[in-house]
């Protein structure tokens, strides 16, 4: 991935959805303009959902994502309605397909999208094989939905610009690209980006928030100062003036502590992704219950990425032993990973996420709404570390931009 491009989880996540074969594929390929999605008139063609990236005029970076049928049957038809129902958590705008008038599934999905707050745009598919009984169904569809439905063609065209108006129309009123720095870096302030190079970081490459908060820093015109935290000492007595803003990998959060020129505010990547991603004064409150945990705690880290697990891998063993070294051998630890995540919170004391880069905010939100309802606290890795390490107080969160 270039400087450039936007990442998955910072996009419009679009969803389409509708029963096999109703032509979620074929709108796909007709809203990116490209053979995106592969088209059959067999049911059931499409599996795990395929996600393509794209521009819209008048929001910019989008990603359509294109579920399996919701009538999908049989223990392999399960696994992917399960599939499609947990894209539905990240979803912004829902496209819904209807096709008849059998439409129970149909407007049980639209209701779903309605009680999480995702907008949901009704679409009759495949219009011009309809005839005079397009008409009809979107009459029935008004009734039943409240909403009037866009018949498109993805053969023709026919709805294409129109649908793409509507998504616009649609955009939730909250929907923005949003900063990683906030109020904390502003045009000609100088930040250093101390960024330990680990095995998690192989040669040749940054890990994801790096180059995300690199480039919105060079965006906001500042003098971008990057170290590893072996050479964070001789940096800091190479600058004329302490920077404004020290941006640390989480990991190093005391040896840059302890060095930090008064005049210096200090925050870390994995605190900036959870104001960027997540409910960041959530997930203070929530690590100052960290104290509160007893030494048979029960806690849950989980991770956006699937990898092997390394070793000093922050998430295998640095948070675990910084958690024991502060609440005792006796605490027990479970690790999920990617899009593994229980259903059933209530047997945990605590969730410990990661900075979620791979994931867009509204995945993200919708475990924090979980855990808020099933009354379990939710952090971060790098304001839970904060936290450990006895620092959270002098840490800058961040902060909205006025």
């Amino acid at each position: 991935m270039g400087l450039q491009d936007t990442p998955r989880g910072s996009r419009l996540h679009i969803g389409l959805y509708g029963k096999r074969n109703s032509g979620k594929s074929s709108l796909v390929n007709a809203l990116t303009g490209q053979h995106a999605a592969t088209v059959s008139s067999v049911p059931g063609t499409t599996t795990d959902p395929v996600y393509k990236a794209m521009e819209i005029k008048g929001i910019g970076p989008v990603v359509f994502v294109d579920t399996a049928g919701f009538d999908d049957e049989g223990e392999l038809g399960k696994l992917r309605v399960d599939r499609t129902r947990d894209v539905a958590r990240e979803t912004d705008i829902a496209i819904v397909l209807f096709r008849n008038a059998d439409m129970v599934a149909e407007l049980d999905w639209m209701k779903k999208f309605r009680a999480q707050d995702t907008p949901a745009i009704p679409v009759i598919s495949r219009a011009d094989t309809l005839g005079d009984n397009g008409k009809a169904l979107a009459q029935l569809i008004r009734q039943k939905t409240g909403y009037t439905p866009i018949r498109v063609s993805a053969m023709s065209g026919r709805g294409i610009a129109e649908l793409r108006e509507e998504i616009i129309r649609q955009l939730p009123e909250d929907f923005q690209q949003g900063s990683i720095t906030g109020g904390l870096a502003k045009a000609g302030d100088t930040v250093l980006l101390v960024m330990p190079q680990d095995i998690q970081a192989p040669k040749g490459r940054l890990i994801l928030p790096q180059v995300q908060t690199l480039r919105e820093l060079l965006d906001k015109r500042c003098t971008a100062i990057c170290c590893t935290a072996a050479d964070y000492r001789r940096t800091l007595s190479a600058l004329k003036e302490p920077p404004q803003l020290i941006i640390t990998d989480s990991q190093a959060f005391r040896q840059v502590h302890e060095l930090k020129p008064k005049e210096s505010l200090l925050t870390s990547f994995s605190v900036l992704f959870a104001g960027y991603k997540g409910d960041i004064e959530y997930f203070r409150e929530s690590a100052m219950r960290l104290g509160e945990l007893g030494g048979e705690a029960h806690i849950l880290i989980a991770e956006a990425c699937t990898h092997k697990p390394l070793e000093e891998d922050i998430g295998r063993v640095k948070l675990p032993r910084l958690l024991r070294q502060r609440l005792g051998d006796g605490i027990s630890i479970d690790t999920v990973a990617g899009r593994d995540f229980p259903k059933d919170l209530t047997g945990y004391d605590m969730v410990i996420h990661c900075g979620a880069c791979m994931f867009n905010r509204k995945y993200v939100l919708s475990r924090v709404a979980a855990c808020r309802a099933q009354k379990v606290p939710m952090t971060n890795y790098g304001v839970a570390i904060a936290y450990l390490t006895g620092i959270l107080d002098e840490v800058e969160l961040p902060r909205t931009e006025v």
